[in-house]
């Protein structure tokens, strides 16, 4: 085994933070976490039960263990409604960066349509030169591509306004956050094709769910990495994510990327929908708002340690987490053990992806102490992630949307986490 040296275990920052080279190196398994066996009066494995017979046959779509049942999204729909709310994904209990497409998180305005997709058309029209109507089998024809991407709902996070700390996890907080790979057609191959009408600035996108859910945005975005797509993490979209069709529009908040694509139409103008003009907007504590706030600020969450994981007893740890930007690539995480006073630089996994999540870790040596974990990200844009009080300071505590501070996982003596401001 190879012998950890002083610089690859020295700390970096208050309360037990080492540096990041740990896990740049793979010298944490230096620190060791098995049991040590006496070889010599060693019992051997045991043969367990599901060793002498033969396991279950197969079957046509795969499925995970029993045994992780509870790595499961959790929702809440609007009273006296079915499928009015959102689903949450469980970070917690994930590692990685792509989220399995059946926990993705969901939200819906109206419930998941149950769409045929023989009968299902996109409509491409407004200031064309040349309205296409497409089905999938024509969609199908042309050159596709794919991309890993995040999706969040612009009011992830939310609850970090509140005037007191949620007694809650990061599935109830943050769980509004997923990444996938995407399949499909750029937007703008199928634009040329329509014919772009030189006085069109502007680009609505409608569903086909029961609420007619719709959003503008600016055509320089649909002629940048805007996409159309059928699949997701390589099979088809999944109904509660749009199936058949979505638009991905990376970076932007999550509602733009309207799910159950029916219609786009060039516009000169913004076409000031509900769902932009009644919600989606970001509020200013002198009572005015931001309208068209597009792309998701810098971020970082800490999955693990968090609140349901207890740390269990001083040691060795790894403190790891997400981070993601609307305006890029992820340039840096730090991480702070002690609330804020000290930041050590955390290591990012491969891949580091453009408007993709990244998962960043840091080697933690705990004493058995209080604690309060901090994550802080810089994007490639140099865009920092703000602390609770700058964001409270330029925007209030009133709003529910873009909410990107830093939090706070405080962790007690007896190893329980919660959610804290600091």
């Amino acid at each position: 085994m190879k012998e950890t040296s002083r610089s690859e275990t020295e700390r970096v920052a208050g309360n037990g933070l080492l540096h990041r080279r740990m896990f740049l190196t793979g010298s944490a398994a230096a620190i060791g976490a098995g049991t040590i066996v006496d070889q010599a009066g060693a019992a051997p494995l045991a043969v367990e039960p599901w060793m002498r017979i033969p396991g279950a046959p197969f079957n046509a779509y795969g499925q995970p263990s029993k045994y992780e049942e509870k790595v499961a999204r959790t929702w809440a729909s609007a009273p006296g409604t079915g499928g009015t709310g959102s689903a949450r994904t469980p970070h917690h209990l994930l590692n990685g960066m792509i989220t399995p497409s059946g926990l993705h998180f969901e939200r819906s305005h109206s419930g998941v349509p149950d769409i045929d997709p023989d009968k299902h058309r996109l409509l491409i029209h407004g200031l064309v030169k040349r309205p296409l109507v497409f089905t999938l089998d024509d969609l199908g024809r042309y050159p596709m591509q794919s991309r890993i991407a995040f999706v969040e709902c612009a009011g992830n996070s939310g609850a970090l306004f509140a005037k007191q700390p949620a007694n809650a996890n990061v599935q109830a907080i943050h769980g509004l956050l997923s990444c996938s790979e995407w399949t499909g057609i750029k937007l703008s191959v199928l634009l040329e094709e329509a014919g772009i009408d030189p006085a069109a600035k502007w680009v609505l996108a409608e569903g086909a769910d029961a609420a007619g859910m719709s959003r503008s945005f600016p055509i320089e975005k649909a002629l940048d990495d805007a996409m159309v797509c059928l699949y997701q993490n390589g099979e088809r979209v999944r109904p509660s994510n749009g199936y058949p069709l979505r638009l991905l529009l990376p970076g932007f908040e999550g509602n733009m990327n309207v799910k159950w694509l029916r219609r786009i139409k060039l516009t000169a103008g913004p076409t000031m929908t509900k769902d932009e003009t009644s919600k989606y907007t970001i509020l200013l504590p002198s009572g005015k708002a931001l309208q068209f706030v597009f792309p998701l600020e810098g971020k970082s969450i800490i999955t693990h340690p968090s609140p349901g994981l207890t740390v269990r007893g001083p040691g060795f740890y790894e403190i790891s987490g997400l981070a993601w930007s609307g305006y890029g690539k992820i340039a840096k995480v730090e991480v702070s053990a002690d609330g804020g006073k000290s930041w050590g630089l955390a290591a990012l996994q491969e891949p580091v992806l453009s408007k993709a999540v990244t998962r960043f870790r840091m080697a933690w040596q705990w004493d058995g102490g209080p604690a309060v974990l901090q994550s802080r990200a810089t994007d490639e844009t140099g865009y920092v992630q703000p602390s609770r009080a700058q964001l409270v300071a330029l925007r209030g505590d009133r709003g529910n949307y873009h909410n990107n501070m830093i939090q706070s996982w405080a962790v007690a003596a007896s190893g329980e986490v919660k959610n804290v401001y600091a």
